[in-house]
């Protein structure tokens, strides 16, 4: 039963690889000719988004199929906290996705910051004028270029693919 959820999990991240794998490839219009700036930073949006918004579901499926190998047939926790109080608090998944939620860089975080951008409103921000300006920051935020989030795919894939494989063995 847990590996129909791996399936489910691998599925979801496939399809985020798929998505990130178009901002490799220019858009093109209807006729061939190279899409207008305008259009090519909305598909590449959307296929950012979209290929986050897949990653969060894997990581949620990830947690099903947590407690889906402890026998919690009928549980479908959406939070970490949640899952440790399905399968207890030292089980040994749950202890290793807590270490990566506290470690700075680690799949799970990148993640958590992920859903915290794509979940609120872009801040709002204040008109530059010659008046006001005293320093240009860089906008904070997680790192949602092409190569940090297959980074953060291929290790959530490789976590899943583990616990599937060492669950397997038993």
């Amino acid at each position: 039963m847990a590996s129909q959820w791996h399936s489910l999990v691998s599925q979801k991240l496939f399809l985020a690889k798929t998505l990130l794998g178009q901002l490799d490839v220019p858009a093109l219009a209807a006729n061939g000719q190279p899409a207008p700036e305008a259009e090519q930073a909305l598909r590449r949006e959307a296929a950012i988004q979209g290929a986050v918004e897949l990653m969060l579901r894997g990581r949620k499926l990830l947690l099903v199929m947590i407690a889906r190998l402890y026998q919690e047939r009928n549980a479908e926790p959406e939070t970490l906290d949640e899952l440790a109080a399905l399968v207890g608090a030292d089980a040994s998944e749950v202890d290793r996705l807590r270490h990566l939620a506290l470690e700075n860089g680690s799949w799970w975080n990148h993640l958590e910051q992920l859903e915290q951008g794509q979940s609120r409103p872009p801040a709002t921000r204040k008109t530059v004028t010659d008046d006001n300006i005293i320093a240009v920051a860089a906008e904070t935020g997680p790192d949602r270029s092409a190569s940090g989030l297959r980074k953060t795919l291929g290790a959530l894939k490789h976590f899943a693919d583990d616990l599937e494989e060492q669950h397997s063995e038993w």
